[in-house]
């Protein structure tokens, strides 16, 4: 039997969200800075005194939201929020972000949640609270909440920030970074700031150089010169056609913005409350107004490897892409100097028996290639020439796949919970354990967590059904792959 540790290892944190009296001493002679409250002129002078320079960790705020708009990851945001959703073995969505914002040392961060947020709440709170971080950091869960004045949900993202001002208005920072929670990338948010800063400019807005109308549906942002915006172009569903020159200026000065703001902290108040009152959404509403009203608003190009995860192709190549041995789109789960953060579970190390794996991610406390035992409980027996197959897939927390199954192209997101064996799973009624049974073979599909495996299942998509499958019955098909449905049963000798 051979023991392995395969997976990164999980990286923990100590936050302290209690506020100090340290904290409000050091805020207090920023007070001093901030102007009263005056309209906004067209001089392109920002609110605050950009000689003073502050760095991040003291003068910035980011604000992560949870939640897409538009989510289109169902069915893996059926039970949960977008940045709640497992990847690369051991991490969620959200922890790309937020360890963004700690290793670019911003360490006040606000995590704004409305959607299918039970699980994404029990994450924040248990992954980045309750201990220290340098000059008195805190990753603060602000959940969505009716009140006197405003009942119902949060209407969109700049609705939610509106509402939730008396809360981000504690400590004057200088600026708000936006951010939503549910992208993966690796960005220095410092080199961000820094040209918000140099440029002068009220808003600042993150593009990405390196894809340019991937998707027609992208908030499109036309720069000028000196990284300038002039221009917005918001998604229609559809290109329209267009002469050779009005393309040619398209690929030349056009980029779609990845949703990332720099926003002064003064103007972001009146944007929302003079303003901008009943606007709802930041991306087509706020920060086009704001250019219409003549206020500088600066790009900030990004050429690293960027993906919002707009749809369940998305998050399936991501996935695959961080199975690559050689030129990984994305590093952080492996870079040492900029670490990907998230709570750690303390499980035991992956056990494989008689198991051959290639180009794989494999999860804390799996157990590959086990036959389950009516005396002995978790019992694992190595059976020569009966051994399972892992290529290029994932295998996230506490997987168990059985002798001969055969896994490609996939991903597997573990369960919650240890549940090994048949006598385990009788007692909750199930005669399927949580798991991949023994002679499985599933190729280009995404397995949802605690999901039942039965024997002998090919999930192949035998057919090459491109839309389609059934709810009922645990899974659905898009763009070409299978999605079972988190805790669905499959039953042995199941083809789909």
């Amino acid at each position: 039997m051979v023991v392995l540790q395969l997976s990164h290892p999980s990286c923990s944190l100590n936050f302290r969200s209690k506020l100090t009296c340290s904290r409000r001493r050091f805020f207090l002679k920023f007070q001093s800075n901030f102007p009263p409250t005056s309209l906004i002129t067209n001089s392109h002078q920002p609110d605050y005194p950009t000689s003073l320079s502050p760095p991040a960790n003291q003068s910035v705020a980011a604000i992560v939201f949870g939640d897409a708009p538009h989510s289109r990851l169902y069915p893996l945001t059926k039970r949960r929020s977008d940045g709640a959703i497992p990847i690369a073995g051991n991490y969620r969505l959200i922890d790309g972000v937020v360890s963004n914002c700690i290793n670019s040392d911003i360490t006040k961060i606000y995590a704004l949640t409305q959607n299918n947020s039970t699980s994404l709440n029990s994450h924040i709170s248990r992954a980045y609270s309750g201990a220290c971080l340098a000059n008195d950091g805190f990753v603060e869960m602000i959940a969505a909440y009716q009140s006197v004045d405003d009942k119902g949900w949060f209407q969109g993202t700049a609705d939610a920030v509106r509402r939730c001002l008396w809360v981000l208005e504690e400590y004057p920072v200088v600026e708000f970074l936006v951010l939503p929670g549910h992208h993966l990338y690796k960005m220095d948010y410092q080199k961000l700031i820094e040209a918000h800063r140099e440029n002068n400019a009220d808003i600042t807005l993150a593009v990405s150089g390196s894809m340019r109308y991937k998707d027609p549906c992208y908030l499109n942002v036309r720069v000028g010169r000196e990284n300038q915006v002039v221009e917005f172009r918001e998604c229609q569903g559809k290109t329209d056609i267009q002469s050779k020159d009005e393309k040619s200026m398209m690929v030349n000065d056009n980029f779609p913005s990845m949703g990332i703001y720099v926003i002064n902290r003064v103007l972001m108040i009146k944007l929302l409350r003079q303003y901008f009152p009943k606007a709802n959404h930041l991306r087509s509403d706020v920060i086009p107004g704001a250019l219409s009203l003549g206020m500088k608003v600066q790009a900030y190009k990004f050429d690293g490897y960027w993906e919002d995860m707009r749809s369940i192709e998305s998050f399936y190549h991501a996935n695959m892409e961080s199975t690559r041995t050689t030129n990984m789109a994305y590093n952080s789960f492996y870079d040492r100097d900029f670490p990907l953060y998230t709570l750690p579970r303390y499980l035991p190390p992956t056990i494989v028996t008689d198991a051959a794996i290639k180009n794989s991610i494999i999860g804390d406390g799996c157990i590959l290639s086990v036959i389950s035992s009516k005396n002995v409980i978790h019992q694992i027996l190595i059976f020569y020439n009966q051994n399972c197959s892992i290529k290029n897939s994932i295998l996230g927390l506490r997987t168990r796949v059985g002798d001969r199954a055969i896994i490609e192209d996939s991903v597997i997101m573990g369960s919650d919970i240890y549940q090994s064996s048949i006598a385990d799973s009788k007692a909750t009624g199930l005669t399927i354990p949580i798991g991949i049974g023994e002679g499985s073979h599933i190729r280009k599909a995404i397995v949802d967590k605690n999901s039942r495996i039965g024997k002998n299942v090919m999930i192949v998509n035998k057919d090459n059904v491109e839309e389609g499958g059934n709810e009922v019955n645990g899974y659905i098909i898009t763009a070409g792959i299978v999605v079972i449905l988190k805790g669905a049963v499959i039953e042995d000798g199941t083809i789909l």
